[in-house]
């Protein structure tokens, strides 16, 4: 007989872990930095009618986003001239449920307004444990990276490590971790590219278990950034599966 995988309500079996379902930062002024806070980032990929074309249906969605108090960014598809994306963040996944069916499925749109499966991504913000301000790291950094009206282009694309990388030893996956970081910490402080890091177990179609964001004043370095990236130890050794790379530049954003 299987395994339940949920104990019977009410009923605690002594012999459980006890699940920590805290998201934890470094230490701050010899505190322990602890958060149940998290933002909900969503990527829903349309395709418009020829009539009225996607530039009207971009302002319409613009127009519903904000009747609906819903954040987030419309990006023009540069793989599709008729194709849209909206990426959206909220705190509540019920409030973002609501809000993005509220959006999308609105009479305003015209019938023909689609969506795209395929470039369906979902994920959470999350922590590794060495955050410096937890707090910023969850909930205000990637805000201001999607809602920076400087950065004008974005790749979003999920990914799937291979199961070998979670049988590393812990030093091991932190010297593959900090090699691949340093990377991307280097760009940023540069201002070619800004990243918002989701974690998407088991809320990917495709059992991907994390989507990457890239976000920039311009396309090129978002290009580089990916290139780079692939002669870490992550990518060439431990990397089953990236994309599909959705490629956008934003049309229009919400307030913030």
């Amino acid at each position: 007989m299987p395994t339940p995988l949920m104990s019977t309500p009410g009923h605690t079996n002594s012999e459980s872990p006890k699940i920590d379902v805290f998201e934890h930062g470094a230490p701050r002024s010899g505190q322990p930095q602890t958060s149940s806070r998290r933002l909900y980032v969503q990527l829903v990929a349309l395709e418009c009618p020829r009539t009225p074309g996607s530039s009207s249906v971009a302002r319409t969605l613009l127009a519903l986003m904000d009747d609906f108090a819903l954040t987030g960014v419309i990006f023009a598809d540069m793989h599709d001239p008729l194709g849209l994306a909206v990426v959206v963040i909220e705190e509540d996944p019920i409030a973002l449920t609501a809000k993005v069916r509220n959006v999308i499925g609105s009479n305003s749109l015209p019938d023909a307004v689609s969506v795209r499966h395929d470039y369906a991504m979902l994920g959470r913000t999350y922590s590794s444990g060495f955050e410096p301000d937890l707090e910023d790291w969850l909930i205000e950094r990637p805000r201001r990276t999607l809602l920076d009206h400087t950065n004008q282009f974005g790749i979003w694309y999920p990914l799937r490590r291979l199961g070998g990388f979670e049988r590393l030893e812990p030093s091991e996956k932190g010297a593959i971790l900090r090699e691949h970081g340093g990377i991307g910490r280097a760009y940023g402080e540069q201002n070619l590219a800004h990243d918002i890091r989701l974690a998407c177990h088991g809320l990917d179609p495709n059992d991907n278990d994390f989507v990457i964001g890239l976000m920039g004043p311009d396309l090129f370095p978002l290009s580089h950034v990916v290139q780079a990236m692939r002669r870490t130890r992550q990518t060439a050794e431990f990397m089953d599966k990236m994309g599909p790379f959705f490629v956008g530049r934003v049309l229009y954003r919400t307030k913030a």
